[in-house]
Order: structure tokens, then sequence, then C-alpha cells
């Protein structure tokens, strides 16, 4: 692909990576980018996702039955697998699923759990219909996401991300060659303050369920030190929400809330766009679209849309820093913390 695109841009005979890393492609091309940059091997870079899913779909594993409703397991990744007494899944609703399950389990929540991972997704969803490039720019009732199809409990079809095409593109520069640049370049211009990416460290677990919350947690942390910045300085999030119950944890392991605080801390109304964290204010994977390589440039672009004010009526006040994450199974995650330059 990287070829192809080069040649139809007419930027032949120059290095290209083809990048691939799940859902972290887009963010590793980026960080890839940045990283040539930086060591002087490039004064300019481009990034590029690019998805394209429509008329496919990711369940290659499955095989539909005759009423068109249900997938059966079939190949070396069963939908259910158990191990040493721990019953796990690398189907991906089926993951996440378990891992919201297992947060409100260590943190007990004396609501109704079902609803209160719909609610996250009513949020996105209403973000979403300001957003003119979402893929569905419909606001949904919480009655509706509650009685659609279930995918995977709590999950139900509009709290899972919608897989489709997109593509996204970010340019780097140096300092030193920014300031050849134009005032009005220069004005727009993003400081990229911290670019992390983590695996996932080994743990007896992960041989049957994917740990997506550990390598969160340590490249936020390696995140905010390399930028300076804490949590408390963040003036928006876009997050990896390939579903409901994955934003809920991601609160926790990028540290935006105390703890083992994150339903309390979206029970605050931090979350929507008009409050003191905005997370997902594009709509998220859930509403604006999960187009899979492109998604960990296209939540980039969404923070530097803010950080220049050219958001439109999304638009977050005096937004100076984001940060944006993203999460592949494998596992594989990505976290770029954004400054406003000028």
């Amino acid at each position: 692909l990287g070829q192809s695109l080069q040649k139809q841009i007419g930027q032949t005979g120059i290095p290209v990576y083809n990048v691939a890393n799940a859902c972290a492609t887009g963010a590793t091309a980026l960080r890839t980018t940045i990283m040539a940059v930086k060591a002087g091997e490039a004064d300019y870079g481009l990034a590029v996702g690019v998805e394209k899913l429509a008329g496919a779909g990711l369940l290659a594993g499955g095989s539909r039955k005759d009423d068109g409703s249900t997938w059966t397991a079939s190949g070396r990744y069963g939908a259910v697998a158990a191990v040493d007494g721990r019953i796990g899944t690398e189907i991906m609703p089926g993951v996440f699923a378990q891992v919201g399950m297992e947060y409100l389990s260590a943190h007990p929540y004396s609501g109704n759990d079902f609803e209160l991972f719909a609610r996250i997704s009513e949020k996105n969803h209403a973000h979403s219909t300001l957003n003119p490039l979402a893929a569905y720019t419909k606001r949904m009732t919480l009655e509706e996401i509650m009685n659609d199809v279930m995918i995977a409990y709590p999950n139900t079809r509009p709290m899972c991300s919608a897989n489709c095409d997109g593509a996204a593109a970010a340019v780097v520069v140096s300092g030193s060659v920014l300031k050849t640049l134009s005032q009005e370049q220069q004005r727009r211009a993003v400081k990229v303050s911290a670019s992390v990416l983590t695996t996932d460290p080994w743990e007896e677990a992960c041989q049957i369920l994917p740990d997506v919350n550990t390598l969160t947690r340590n490249a936020a942390r390696q995140a905010y030190e390399a930028a300076g910045v804490g949590p408390a300085d963040l003036d928006l999030v876009e997050l990896h929400d390939c579903f409901a119950t994955a934003e809920l944890v991601h609160y926790d392991n990028l540290m935006l809330c105390e703890p083992g605080g994150a339903v309390d801390f979206f029970e605050s109304g931090a979350t929507w766009r008009d409050g003191s964290t905005p997370v997902n204010v594009s709509g998220g994977l859930q509403s604006k679209g999960h187009p899979i390589a492109a998604t960990g440039i296209a939540n980039v672009w969404e923070v530097c849309h803010q950080l220049r004010g050219e958001a439109g009526d999304r638009q977050i006040e005096g937004a100076k820093v984001g940060l944006a994450h993203v999460i592949g199974l494998g596992s594989a995650c990505g976290v770029h913390i954004l400054e406003k330059a000028a």
C-alpha cells in the first residue's frame, strides 16, 4: 500500500514502511514517523492509516447460522475456551464484555450494570451528532440502545464499534523545520509532547484472555512522564471505545479518575463535551466509526482539530492539551499527548 500511495502523490524514491499492528496500526505508523524525524533521518514525514471494510467484516473465525443472527465458533479461535478453571476468549466482543464485567466485579456497583454501559454509548452517539465526519450522526435514546441486538453481554450492537471504510494522515516535521514554514502553518502546528507504544507484559491469564489494562496503564504513565503533564491537565481525551465496556475501564487505565473510580467519574458527567474531562467528543469508535488501521491517526486528528480551534459545534473552548489512545489485541497500545504549539 505504501508504495502505491507514493506513486499517487508523486513522492517516489524515498523510504516507506508498511505497518500492521492490529487496531494500533495507525498509532504505530505515526510513532514510526515521529522517530524518523527525531533521529534526523527525515525533515518531513507522512503517516497514513487506511482501511477498506465495507462489505467485509472481522469475524472470519465464525460461520453464520441459517437464521442469519448468530455466530458459531470454528477454527483455532473458538468462541470460548477454558484453561485451569479460567474462562476466556480471543473474540473481541467477548474479550471486552468480560473486561467490563470483571471491572465491576472488582469495584462493586450497586446500580444496573447493563444500563451503566448503555449510558456510555448514549453519550458517544450524542457527541457524534456534532461531527459531520462521523459514520453515524444519529442520536440514540437509552431505550433504543438497550433494546437493540445483544452482541456480547452487556454490549448491544450500538455499544460496539462501527467498522467502516476510512483514512487519516498526519504530517510530521521537526521544530527547526517548522520555523521555516509560513506563519499560518506555524500557528496551526501541534506539538507531539509524548508518543508511546507498549505491549502487554507476561501474565498467566494472558494465555486465555488478553490483558488490555496493564499495557494501557504503562503507556499512560510513560506518556505523562514524557510530556510533563498529568491527567488533570488534559482538556480532552479520545480513547479506544471499541465497546462501551472498554471506555469505562480505560477511564481508570488512563488515570482520569482515582483507582477503582471509573463509575463515579462517568456518573459525575465529567466525560461529556461540557464536562471537566471530555471523552470521545468525536463520537468515538461506536459512532464516529472504527476504520481499523486509520483509527490511531484519526483520533490524533480529532485532538489536533480541537487544539487548533477548528472543531465547529463540538469545539471545546480553550483546549490546549489532549490525549489520544488506541489499543490493538495482541496486544499493542499507543498513547499520544498533543499540545497547542502557538
